[in-house]
């Protein structure tokens, strides 16, 4: 009878251990279904959208847009561009067609009416990459790159505006064209074309040129008439993309206003 009682005790506590130990793996799995739901909440894991292209809008345009497309937008800076309309969209970052979280801000830049003077950065022995990022940021546009042997592979050696060296320092109509010297050694001076198919002009170019080449011959489609209508064409015909160049080499576009030109792969 002892022996009875001693086997029954035994199983209940038995029971009893198994009982807690999947009571706290239940409690385990419903804390981190919580935590997951919570941090999606928080993060709006998964819920990306697509960057819509602001450019050419006015601001009250590109705030609607941005409405439809679950983004925000903010003018954080201004350019002059003669022959861009004034108060219209320039350049925004993150870029057209990159992939954002929903109510991200989009940062404008927009074309003033009136011209402005920004001061010229010290770009010496800044690398190329460094140097592209620090003239959008003044409000300045990147030229050429013109490469010379030197050690100092893909850092800036000299800055030039309209053919004249332009010192740190100088003011500079903000929007101006900086063309730049840069070196380039035995070694480590090839780069790969990017693909620019269905890009914007701007775009385009901005690729090209972080890619360390540079904008080669342009050619628009007959109905491409204004300055406008160049911001909004897209490439549709390139110097073949995935060919290895050497630093500087120039890139040929071809753009048009026709969707149907584009090629789809």
């Amino acid at each position: 009878m002892a022996d009875k009682k001693k086997v029954e005790k035994v199983a209940k506590d038995t029971r009893w251990i198994w009982q807690n130990i999947l009571l706290g793996v239940a409690f385990i799995v419903v804390l981190g279904i919580l935590a997951s739901i919570g941090l999606n909440l928080i993060t709006r894991h998964g819920k990306t959208v697509t960057t819509p292209d602001f450019s050419n809008l006015t601001v009250s345009q590109a705030r609607q847009l941005a409405r439809q497309s679950d983004v925000n937008v903010k003018v954080v800076d201004s350019v002059f561009v003669r022959r861009l309309a004034g108060g219209v969209v320039y350049r925004q970052q993150p870029k057209a067609g990159d992939m954002v979280k929903k109510g991200r801000s989009i940062f404008l830049t927009i074309n003033s009416v009136v011209p402005r003077k920004v001061v010229m950065p010290n770009l010496y022995g800044y690398s190329v990459t460094e140097a592209l990022s620090e003239l959008r940021n003044r409000g300045l546009n990147v030229g050429r790159l013109n490469y010379v042997k030197d050690m100092a592979t893909n850092n800036v050696l000299a800055q030039y505006c309209e053919g004249k060296e332009v010192k740190a320092g100088q003011e500079v109509v903000s929007g101006s064209v900086i063309d730049l010297t840069v070196g380039v050694g035995e070694q480590d001076n090839k780069t790969t074309v990017p693909k620019l198919t269905g890009m914007k002009y701007l775009g385009a170019t901005d690729a090209i040129r972080e890619r360390f080449l540079n904008v080669g011959r342009v050619t628009f489609d007959p109905d491409i008439r204004s300055y406008a209508d160049s911001m909004n064409a897209v490439v549709y015909k390139q110097d073949a993309a995935g060919t290895v160049r050497s630093l500087g080499s120039g890139v040929n576009i071809s753009l048009t206003l026709d969707p149907e030109k584009v090629p789809q792969k």
